[in-house]
């Protein structure tokens, strides 16, 4: 007779979001939870039915995500049905992101969190938003609540978590994000970038992204290019783009929104370097795409990033624009001189694996389930 398997409910609801960094956790941490789990654990992905495209099929039992499923609803409901609940079904439910609106009905089952970050509590209007900052805790602090365990992607968060939560003993552990293996580069340059040297940034033009920064630093490295991909139809993206105009920095500074995929792999393959001038970050997930394709990184020294990028990192010590100049061309120098470089770029991204990350969160599952 087969003995059956812990069922076990990871929540993907934000695979509706796939190209977000949230539905990319959800999509790689599915994909190799099905291979860690097999023969130990039964893997029931809770995610919206027109996101099953993305997985593959008949591998994995699943939940639909219904509005009436969520935590508002069942916070009302749980009190009345409790005393009726059969034995659970669910073994353990993990709650893979610290702003989900899903718990398992049944108080019984146990949840494992994983809080990503709290980078609201860092952006620079912090204090304009004191009540907004104490609902989002509030929010979260319920989910901690109700875990067993709380994982987080850094150490760093996981200091953030101890500083502004409250755990009451519960375990924190650090279960570092893996990264994918590099998909294939767009056959030709992209057509918004002219010939010649260039640095490279990515992201969503968001005020903590510090992107400005790149423009006072511009007029400091001549010789270079400076790309910033990524959404800029939002307000800071629009202020970047008028203060780029009204310097005349067109010619130095590209702002080509969000590429595809082929133009970001080859974006990375062809910089010259990859800057990064965050002030708050969870994890930092484009310095290791960087660092797998072998180049050097700029990035601040604030908050996870050092914990990331580790003594492969050229870090500005300011944002003085002059100063960060230094730093690139400096840092671009040391690297000319240093042809092992790409070697240990990419061997140290190689570290953080979907595969190991897949691993160590199935030993906590079997780690609670053990209780």
């Amino acid at each position: 007779m087969s003995v059956r398997l812990p069922r076990v409910v990871i929540d993907l609801e934000k695979l509706r979001h796939i190209n977000c960094g949230l539905g990319r956790f959800s999509l790689h941490l599915a994909e190799s939870l099905i291979t860690a789990a097999a023969g130990r654990l039964e893997p029931v992905f809770f995610l919206p039915p027109e996101s099953a495209v993305h997985l593959p099929a008949g591998r994995y039992s699943s939940l639909a995500t219904v509005p009436w499923k969520k935590e508002i609803f069942y916070r009302c409901v749980r009190p009345l049905v409790r005393p009726f609940l059969p034995a659970p079904g669910i073994a353990l439910w993990h709650v893979t992101n610290q702003m989900s609106k899903y718990l398992p009905l049944d108080p019984r089952v146990p949840v494992v969190l994983t809080i990503h970050d709290l980078t609201f509590l860092h952006e620079e209007d912090q204090r304009r938003r004191q009540d907004e900052i104490r609902r989002k805790l509030a929010a979260i602090q319920r989910l901690v609540d109700r875990a067993a365990v709380i994982v987080t992607d850094t150490k760093y968060v996981a200091d953030d978590v101890t500083a502004h939560l409250t755990l009451a003993g519960r375990p924190l552990l650090v279960v570092p994000l893996g990264i994918p293996a590099a998909g294939p580069a767009a056959s030709a340059r992209p057509s918004f970038l002219p010939a010649g040297p260039f640095l490279l940034a990515l992201g969503n033009c968001l005020p903590h992204k510090n992107f400005h920064v790149l423009v006072d630093m511009a007029e400091h490295v001549p010789d270079l290019r400076i790309v910033i991909a990524g959404k800029h139809a939002t307000p800071y993206g629009q202020s970047l783009a008028r203060e780029i105009d009204r310097r005349g920095l067109q010619h130095r500074i590209s702002l080509p929104g969000e590429v595809s995929d082929g133009d970001r792999q080859w974006l990375y393959e062809h910089c010259e370097g990859f800057l990064f001038p965050s002030l708050t970050e969870g994890f930092g997930l484009p310095v290791l795409e960087a660092l797998q394709c072998g180049k050097p990184v700029f990035l601040s020294r604030l908050t996870c990033l050092p914990e990331i990028a580790g003594d492969l990192g050229f870090y500005f010590d300011s944002f003085e624009p002059r100063a960060m100049a230094t730093c690139c061309l400096q840092g671009l120098e040391r690297v000319r001189l240093e042809p092992r470089y790409a070697s240990r770029a990419r061997a140290h991204a190689a570290q953080f694996s979907w595969a190991a990350a897949a691993e160590k969160y199935v030993r906590i599952y079997e780690r609670v389930l053990a209780r």
